[in-house]
């Protein structure tokens, strides 16, 4: 045993400890079949910018869990990955490089991308590594990885030759930003300001007033509909029978006639009850487009300008067509008014550009027939917190679209499709020769129409694609060490943020499904977010992150920051408290190493292997108030309420061992000859339980203050070469009435304390007497431990009240 120096160096020690864990391999992954296999489904941060505090917060709770599961006896699987293509990946590139990726031959932006991402996961490594991850750096993967591509193929293939993924010509929703299709999860909401201009339409001698905030769009109008209940209009059906011609509308300004129809999806109670069905302005427009067999009119393109097509506006950006068409408008007196209003549309996650709809050629992932099976499986797994889950339901229920997969982007995995030239007939590459990349390597086989020229897909998976594949990933790693699909299939946890329910877990559980008819994971553990201001988010894409994690570790220590990350129950939003961080971490960082100071100095000649014939009734107490803290941790922590497993671990340190434990057995250990030898070998059996468990629980929040203290405290009495390869206790029954009998000391030396602070003494002071106030069954226990309490409260005389 070494003694602890004076003041605790975290900056230093943490460096220490770090090089102590990779040099023993405390955290490499063996296989063991005699423990039960705990594997944890990570999420792979996406490479899209540097990290921010709020990663850090939910990686650290999820890397708890794996602490804890370890030293609960589990043979932990944590491996950790990198989503490295895609999108994000495009966008960071584009930001640093202020090159635009259709500006650029592909295979030139792509080893841009590639660069660009190594640059970033040595960095986010540097980060995981620096805030103590106990993970196997060697169950590392990458999403643009060749081995992660050719999974990523083959589960498209698979998928598309069992009819689950298809092709289709359909309108698609569309980032004239990104120039790429984008799926339903991939749409937020956001409030603009906008004008709803109430515009003259013809209708025979008459006008119909309809009102839009898309005039831009008349151009491409193809029908107008109203409620077939709206008494407004009935008579202009009256008489024409069914199917009879419907009456004609003119749209202003260029004249032509469109078709008036009634639709039950028409407000009655809005604006004038007519509306304008133009290709596309919204979901509503597509649906009764294809119910309705209507015609579609090109108005907008993929980059974003209005068609060569559309008179008066063709080339023009979108907000410019809009402010164009309204000047001609009101040339022409079309607008009867229009109203300053503020409403809710749907932008691009990544870019925030509003999403337009296009007609496109995209491949799908069927889940729209699938919902009842994605609900069952909901309900198969256990989400933490609970409430969670209503999330997955509300959006497998409210889905309108299948999963659109294909992007028309540059840095991702590639689409491994060929078309016959002559009649389109998509043709899949063999699975032996994945991964592969359609572009650069030609299809020499023969289409069924005798056609032997074939045309590549040029589009990319979207990332969510293959990142939904993660747990597939970790078993193809996990076979390598000789795990069997059985033993590792479902996953024990996957964890992630709540924002990406409707994306990450979603797909995973579709793709699942799919691939393996179970489950992905048995549990889902969902974290919150850290915010910068109410409402907001800390995050990459708005830069609202004051300090970088880098800086606050260096400043304040990694064991600071994952104590206070610690702080939040599971799933709930919590701002960032600089102030409140230092504050906690330090008083607890710094009580624990004091508090473990003392105690080994009293250890010197302890032997943990002998047990003293007679326990006495304080010692037995804290052992088993220590006890009541472990399995009160184990019920939290099997939740993954890793803040209220932190408050069971707090309040055992400070309000039992600190506050009252040591102070009434000081005397006891400084001075034998006055209270007997075997009585110290007592309170040193029960305090160096109490501690060693402490720190086993604090181990999974502080790693690398623990383990120092272990190392040049408690190493040679326990026999493991690290605290974290230790396991917890596994008390049975609690013992209630020691319990009870713990309560009354606590209280009396309360009541002594309050007594002393009242009349201005010193906690040293030497008073008159103490009362004790305890049931006569106490009495006995009480006596004994008369002598630590007259020590502890300078008390002439002990009274009890029975």
């Amino acid at each position: 045993m070494r003694e602890l120096e004076k003041y605790y160096d975290g900056l230093k020690t943490e460096k220490e400890m770090r090089e102590y864990w990779r040099e023993n391999k405390i955290y490499d992954f063996v296989y063991d079949k005699n423990k039960p296999l705990y594997s944890i489904d990570t999420p792979p941060p996406t490479v899209s910018g540097s990290l921010h505090i709020g990663h850090i917060f939910s990686y650290t709770q999820a890397e708890m869990i794996a602490r804890y599961r370890r030293m609960r006896g589990y043979n932990v699987f944590y491996p950790f990955g990198f989503d490295d293509n895609g999108l994000p990946s495009e966008r960071l590139v584009e930001k640093e490089t202020g090159v635009k990726a259709y500006n650029l031959p592909r295979s030139e932006f792509n080893k841009m991308c590639m660069e660009t991402v190594k640059k970033y996961e040595d960095e986010f490594k540097e980060l995981w590594q620096a805030m103590g991850f106990s993970c196997d750096w060697n169950l590392q993967y990458a999403t643009i990885s060749p081995n992660t591509q050719k999974l990523s193929q083959k589960s498209f293939i698979e998928l598309a030759k069992n009819n689950r993924a298809y092709i289709k010509e359909s309108p698609v929703l569309w980032c004239t930003e990104c120039q790429t299709s984008i799926a339903q999860a991939e749409l937020d909401s956001k409030d603009i300001d906008s004008c709803f201009y109430h515009i003259n339409f013809g209708l025979g001698d008459s006008v119909l007033e309809i009102a839009t905030t898309r005039p831009e769009l008349l151009y491409s109008v193809v029908c107008i509909f109203v409620n077939p209940n709206d008494e407004r209009y009935k008579k202009l059906f009256a008489g024409r029978g069914d199917p009879g011609a419907p009456p004609k509308v003119k749209v202003p300004l260029y004249n032509f006639e469109v078709p008036l129809l009634t639709d039950e999806k028409v407000a009655i109670d809005k604006g004038t009850g007519a509306v304008m069905c133009a290709t596309f302005g919204d979901s509503t427009d597509v649906e009764w487009t294809e119910q309705h067999n209507l015609e579609y009119k090109k108005a907008i393109m993929p980059y974003g300008k209005i068609s060569d097509e559309a008179e008066f506006i063709a080339g023009l950006r979108i907000k410019a067509a809009r402010k164009e068409i309204v000047r001609l408008l009101e040339e022409n007196n079309l607008i009867v008014k229009s109203e300053n209003i503020s409403h809710a549309v749907s932008v691009h996650e990544r870019c925030g550009t509003e999403v337009e709809i296009i007609p496109s050629r995209q491949w799908y992932i069927d889940v729209m027939s699938k919902k009842e099976e994605l609900l069952k499986a909901g309900d198969k797994i256990k989400w933490y917190p609970e409430h969670m889950k209503n999330r997955y339901v509300n959006w497998v229920e409210n889905l309108k679209w299948d999963w659109c997969i294909s992007r028309q982007r540059y840095f991702g995995i590639p689409i491994p499709v060929w078309y016959c030239e002559k009649c389109e007939t998509p043709v899949f590459a063999e699975i032996e020769n994945l991964p592969i990349n359609p572009i650069e390597t030609k299809y020499t086989g023969v289409c069924s129409c005798g056609c032997a020229e074939f045309i590549p897909d040029k589009a990319v998976f979207d990332t969510w694609a293959t990142s939904s594949i993660t747990p597939q990933l970790n078993l193809d790693t996990a076979k390598k060490y000789g795990i069997e699909e059985k033993d590792f299939m479902p996953m024990s946890m996957r964890t992630q943020a709540h924002e990406i329910i409707r994306t990450w877990a979603f797909y995973t559980i579709a793709k699942s499904l799919y691939h393996t008819n179970q489950i992905p994971w048995f549990d889902a553990m969902i974290c919150g977010f850290v915010l910068a201001k109410p409402g907001e988010k800390i995050s990459k894409s708005k830069g609202n992150a004051k300090f970088s994690p880098q800086e606050l570790i260096k400043q304040y220590s990694a064991d600071s920051l994952r104590y206070y990350a610690a702080t939040a129950r599971l799933g709930t939003d919590m701002y960032f408290d600089i102030q409140e961080m230092q504050d906690s971490s330090k008083r607890l960082i710094t009580k624990l190493w004091n508090s473990s100071k003392f105690v080994l100095s009293h250890l010197e000649d302890f032997d943990p292997k002998y047990k003293p014939e007679k326990i006495l009734p304080v010692d037995r107490w804290i052992i088993e108030r220590t006890n009541e803290a472990i399995l009160e941790s184990v019920k939290w922590l099997d939740e993954y309420e890793i803040g209220m497993a932190r408050k069971v671990a707090d309040d055992l340190f400070w309000k039992d061992l600190c506050d009252n434990y040591i102070e009434i057995v000081k005397e006891r250990l400084y001075q034998p000859e006055k209270h007997g030898y075997e009585e110290r070998k007592s309170a040193q059996y029960a305090i160096y339980y109490c501690l060693f468990n402490i720190l086993k629980i604090y181990a999974i929040y502080i790693p690398h203050e623990t383990e120092y203290i272990y190392l040049n405290g408690l190493k040679d009495f326990a026999g493991e070469i690290s605290i974290h390869l230790t396991e917890w206790e596994k008390p049975a029954e609690i013992d209630s009435k020691i319990l009870e009998f713990g309560d009354i000391l606590k209280q009396a030396i309360s009541d002594m304390r309050k007594y002393k602070t009242e009349n201005n003494l010193s906690m040293r002071a030497e008073i008159d007497e103490a009362v004790i106030k305890a049931k006569p069954e106490f009495k006995a226990w009480l006596i004994e431990t008369e002598k630590d309490f007259t020590a502890c409260s300078h008390a002439k005389k002990i009274a009890y009240e029975f």
